[in-house]
């Protein structure tokens, strides 16, 4: 069974930062990209960053890049997000999704986790 749990959501003061983490299980880790999509209240889904494993890959949104950065633990089939230089505009419920396709766009990604709730305070 495919599965992905994102963990590390919370809380913090804008300038702060958090760490989010996938745990991916259930398929080959190195053969899919693992994208991060957030959902602000209100608002569409948005594609912020994706790792292709294989090859280590990255690509941010505009919204994060140079505060976003992703990294992986292949001995634990994980994937971490990590978010500096935090903003209320960051305010999201994040999740994460593997897709066999390098792709930023929703509909490439076929498994996704349960998010994990971000929230900024100002």
């Amino acid at each position: 069974e495919v599965q992905l749990v994102e963990s590390g959501g919370g809380l913090v003061q804008t300038g702060g930062s958090l760490r989010l983490s996938c745990a991916a299980s259930g398929f080959t880790f190195d053969d899919v990209a693992i994208g991060w999509f957030r959902q602000a209240h209100g608002k569409a889904s948005e594609g912020i960053s994706c790792m292709k494993i294989s090859d280590n890959s990255t690509w941010f949104a505009d919204s994060v890049k140079g505060r976003f950065t992703m990294s992986r633990d292949d001995a634990k089939n994980t994937v971490t997000l990590q978010m500096n230089s935090l903003n209320p505009e960051d305010t999201a419920v994040y999740y994460c999704a593997a897709s066999n396709i390098y792709s930023i766009r929703y509909r490439d990604y076929d498994y996704w986790g349960q998010g994990t709730q971000v929230t900024v305070s100002s």
